[in-house]
């Protein structure tokens, strides 16, 4: 059985692999991952928000991230939080992800 940080870490990988269909770097990178938590019996809850609060994707991307969380071998369970505190930025985005963009 995978530990806490065993889980975690691969919820982050799982992430990286997750887009918001209208920007071509993924959701962990753009920085709308507030917090992972896995609790000792191996349910994960992730607080995201999105670039704009009224986005239309907003269900299919929170799905999205539930699922594959859920397909991760060891997860008992996912819970999705949709949050806007704080509010998102673009500093709160990684520098590759800025560069990808072109932003720098």
């Amino acid at each position: 059985m995978a530990t806490k940080l065993e889980v975690e870490e691969r919820v982050v990988e799982v992430l990286k692999t997750v887009y918001d269909p209208e920007i071509p770097v993924d959701i962990y990178s753009l920085g709308l991952i507030y917090r992972i938590d896995v609790d000792d019996e191996l349910n994960c809850t992730v607080d995201m928000t999105l670039t704009a609060p009224g986005c239309s994707l907003a269900d299919f991307i929170v799905d999205d991230v539930r699922m594959r969380i859920e397909g991760i071998e060891s997860v008992k369970s996912a819970t999705v939080n949709l949050v806007f505190e704080p509010e998102w930025n673009q500093d709160m985005m990684t520098e590759e992800a800025k560069l990808e963009l072109g932003m720098i």
